[in-house]
């Protein structure tokens, strides 16, 4: 049986995945010790290790070599945490650092380096680590002192055995309904990993793409719901297929709210007027920044009527104001597009692109689930007995990898050899 570590394991999502190859996962950590609760239900032949991954690295490498079979380490899977930043931010920290000053670095970007150390300590035959795009323009400071782009940081440490890239990749783009972008990084030194890495420049290309899967074929046909109590759940249908009821004016928002438009550019729903040119939110840029526009009225610019938008009564002042919040806010999705990423705030009706296309709700945490491809592969979602609360469902949905994705690339790998073969075949 092959066997793999998982480190910033969070609760197992795309995990999944990877239990899907009958890979066994032999060690685990993961900081949050809730998350680390899920995944022991969910792979309990693992040994999870919580806590901070400085500190327990080396509780990490023996506890792996007195668990694992005689056969090599197969995979290292790795998600630490990158607070990364533009190409912009990464020019100016250069510049600084060449002028003498002395930048500020996220001490979370410095997690690459244990882990690092438990890579080149246990040399997996592969390495997948997943996170977002702006990892590749990453500066931290190494255990030198020395500021080095991460990634760069990632090929050193790896040495010349292993050959691989990092590729931001759309999830759409491989039949995930949704258009969340990760940079996938993949290394080895399987031979034939090696070549087709040569050859392809990754192992993720544009042969293994799939036709994008819309919203409305991932959960066109699913029942309706209404966030107001009494229509806001139907456990017949799914157990998780249930939404928060929205508060009354919420829903006048978003009940007039048409699909793929905000809230903020809803019209006049008075009978006797209708007027549907009053101006409407667009984002302000100022300085290279971008702010919500304070200007976007809120009463009908011709009967006077309050429109049905994102609007507050000011507790200082006693007058209506218009919430901030940017274009994306209070946004119905597309029905024959995917959907926009699944985030930790995917269950709020404020959350960017996260309305249902035509009930008025949020996306149900069924919904969540099958547009994460979570739905797709067995998982218990209890503790103690008890299902877990709507935030614990969007964080942990939210800070995962659709586990199709890691599917894909775990199948990838282990049919490496005839992949190969048919896609030299190809280009001759």
């Amino acid at each position: 049986m092959k066997e793999a570590v998982s480190l910033f394991s969070s609760a197992g999502i795309g995990e999944l995945g990877i239990k899907k190859h009958g890979i066994r996962i032999v060690v685990s950590n993961e900081l949050l010790e809730n998350r680390h609760t899920l995944y022991r239900n969910n792979f309990p032949s693992t040994e999870c290790i919580a806590g901070d991954i400085w500190e327990k690295k080396e509780a990490i490498c023996k506890a792996y070599e007195k668990l694992k079979s005689e056969e090599e380490l197969f995979l290292i899977y790795a998600t630490p945490p990158c607070q990364g930043m533009s190409s912009n931010g990464a020019g100016t920290l250069l510049k600084g650092i060449r002028e003498g000053i002395k930048p500020q670095i996220d001490e979370r970007n410095r997690l690459i380096i244990p882990t690092m150390d438990i890579i080149t300590r246990l040399r997996p035959r592969w390495l997948l680590m997943e996170n977002v795009p702006n990892m590749q323009n990453t500066l931290i400071n190494d255990e030198h002192g020395d500021f080095v782009n991460l990634m760069d940081y990632i090929r050193n440490r790896l040495g010349s055995e292993y050959d691989g890239s990092a590729k931001v990749i759309a999830c759409a783009d491989y039949g995930i309904p949704q258009t969340r972008k990760r940079l996938i990084t993949v290394f080895t030194r399987d031979p034939d990993g090696v070549n087709y890495v040569k050859q392809w420049g990754h192992l993720l290309t544009d042969q293994d793409k799939l036709e994008p899967v819309t919203l409305r074929q991932a959960i066109g046909d699913f029942p309706p719901l209404d966030a107001v109590k009494g229509k806001n759940k139907n456990l017949a249908f799914n157990p998780y297929h249930f939404v928060p009821i929205m508060k009354p004016e919420k829903h006048w928002w978003m009940e007039n709210t048409p699909e793929g438009n905000t809230a903020y550019n809803n019209q006049c729903v008075n009978p006797q007027c209708g007027y549907q040119y009053n101006g409407i939110h667009i984002d302000q840029q100022t300085d290279g920044i971008w702010h919500s526009n304070a200007e976007t009225p809120i009463y009908c610019e011709k009967c006077g009527e309050l429109l049905p938008r994102p609007s507050i009564i000011d507790k200082k002042t006693g007058e209506r104001r218009l919430l901030k919040g940017f274009h994306s806010a209070y946004r119905r999705m597309k029905w024959d597009e995917p959907a926009a990423a699944i985030t930790q705030n995917f269950i709020y009706e404020a959350s960017d692109n996260k309305v249902h296309p035509d009930q008025t709700r949020v996306l149900s945490i069924y919904e969540g689930m099958v547009i994460q491809t979570v739905s797709d592969y067995p998982y218990d979602f209890h503790l103690n007995g008890k299902l877990i609360s709507n935030g614990m469902f969007a964080q942990i949905l939210g800070e995962s990898v659709p586990p199709k994705l890691i599917d894909l690339i775990v199948n990838k790998m282990l049919h490496i050899k005839s992949y190969l073969e048919n896609d030299f075949m190809k280009t001759e």
